[in-house]
């Protein structure tokens, strides 16, 4: 049965350049969307840019510029990393998108409707790095968790969104699975959260303290905070405010939300409360991913380790393959990881160029000086089973969100037919039995372009290159070797 299916990474702030994490959580995302598309589901996949905010507007001013000129300008590496990528989105949200405006609007009125809207004046410790309040327990040691500066004492009048409406609610629903955090252990973490009792949260801020960012329906004075802006980009992108055209994932199919760790409160708590106030559908599922480290340290520009997607990309003379490799097998989804050069080039070597390239230049050399063409089926009884076993795999992998699992089962798979080859020996069976050689060969034809439909899930222009050689059944190198520049 097939499901309509709404893929969505979080909206990346335009205040810098793209960098490693952000690119991990797009190709897992994509990963998914790709594999949902496989299993015959109705997707739409969803990435952006978050294009408010004091950081934004502070910026601009020290630049001198218009300060949607510098968002304008901001936004395109984002869009730019997509198609680097080899990213399948749908679409692409701007938060400046007036179609966006229009639809967190209508949020806001459905949320005042309900009575969880007031005005209150308040002091708060606000971090201008985050765009958030903290309370005095969320500091570490009186600074930001997040960029260990020592937050401004900001004392406004704002709308506040009564969250702690919706504590007991939120905790029920994630402790039922309703609202799915994966992997687990995230799960407990927000589920104490909810139970401790959320707290209510500033919901906009004055026009004076920021002039950027989207009005507050019915109040010139205000603007809206971050979450009924940035959060509702979501169901915004699908036509929220403007058609129906959202009730198709909203309503009727399932919602999968891809984020950092860093924003899980903001997804699993503020968010579905602001839905639950404006009486829509939750999200099914929120995946959470964690952070990624270079040669140990903290990725920073004074230490020189900061890891450019697009320039790795480029070493690879623009296949994008190798840095999906790594980012999805080599980082367990939900687990913090490091991207070493050493490591990267020990995985590319030893998985796509020894590995798989090495399998699929072997099996269509044989193909092509026995003159074997693809079969419709695998004869081979066992072959066929082991074949069909791995799909299995991948998909009971990819229902949880374990994509690095689901990618080792490929490179299994590909063990497999490296191993089968070497214990039936071909090139000895042939100076005997020329048919039965032939019959093996186009078995493990047949499962190559299985495969191939697999393998574009994780790893799209291979899979691309794949089909193109086995429709041609020309041998070709899909992963030259590649030794680490020192």
């Amino acid at each position: 049965m097939s499901t309509n299916r709404l893929i969505t990474t979080s909206i990346a702030y335009v205040n810098g350049a793209p960098h490693i994490g952000y690119a991990m959580e797009l190709i897992e995302a994509d990963a998914m969307a790709r594999w949902s598309r496989a299993r015959g589901n109705s997707t739409f996949f969803l990435t952006g840019t978050d294009e408010h905010g004091s950081k934004i507007y502070r910026e601009a001013k020290k630049e001198g510029i218009d300060t949607q000129t510098m968002t304008d300008r901001n936004a395109k590496p984002f869009r730019a990393l997509c198609d680097t990528l080899a990213i399948s989105i749908d679409d692409f949200i701007r938060t400046t998108d007036e179609r966006h405006k229009i639809g967190a609007r209508a949020i806001w009125e459905r949320i005042k409707a309900n009575g969880d809207l007031e005005y209150r004046e308040f002091e708060g410790l606000y971090c201008v790095g985050c765009e958030t309040f903290y309370t005095e327990k969320e500091l570490l040691d009186g600074k930001c968790p997040n960029h260990l500066t020592t937050p401004e004492v900001l004392t406004e009048k704002n709308v506040f969104f009564k969250l702690s409406r919706y504590s007991e609610q939120i905790a029920q629903l994630i402790e039922s699975n309703t609202l799915q955090i994966l992997p687990e252990f995230r799960k407990n973490e927000i589920l104490q959260l909810a139970k401790e009792g959320l707290k209510d949260i500033s919901f906009s801020r004055p026009r004076a303290v920021l002039p950027w960012g989207i009005d507050v329906p019915d109040d010139p004075d205000q603007v809206m905070y971050v979450w009924c802006d940035a959060l509702s980009n979501y169901i915004t992108a699908v036509g929220f405010g403007q058609n129906d055209n959202w009730q198709q994932y909203w309503q009727d199919g399932e919602v999968m939300h891809f984020i950092g760790k860093d924003i899980l409160r903001f997804h699993a708590a503020i968010w579905p409360a602001m839905l639950l106030a404006a009486d829509l559908p939750l999200p099914k599922k929120i995946c959470v991913h964690g952070f990624l480290t270079s040669e140990g340290h903290k990725m920073s520009k004074s230490l020189g380790n900061v890891v450019d997607p697009f320039a790795i990309v480029e070493e690879f003379g623009g296949n994008p393959d190798p840095l999906r490799c790594f980012l999805l097998a080599e980082v367990p989804f939900g687990r913090d990881a490091d991207f070493t050069r050493k490591r990267f080039f020990e995985l590319y070597n030893a998985r796509l160029a020894n590995g798989l390239g090495n399998l699929f230049s072997r099996v269509l050399t044989l193909a092509k000086k026995g003159n074997v063409t693809i079969p419709d089926a695998i004869i081979d009884t066992n072959l066929s089973e082991a074949i069909q076993q791995i799909k299995n795999t991948i998909d009971d992998h990819m229902q949880v969100c374990e994509l690095h699992y689901a990618l080792e089962a490929l490179f299994t798979a590909v063990e497999y037919l490296n191993h089968d080859i070497d214990r039936k020996k071909p090139w000895i069976l042939v100076k005997t039995d020329v048919e039965a050689t032939q019959s093996m060969i186009a078995d493990w034809l047949c499962a190559l372009e299985i495969m191939a439909h697999e393998i574009a899930i994780f790893l799209p222009d291979t899979g691309a290159k794949m089909f193109e050689a086995l429709n041609n059944l020309e041998p070709v190198i899909l992963f030259p070797r590649k030794e680490m520049e020192q």
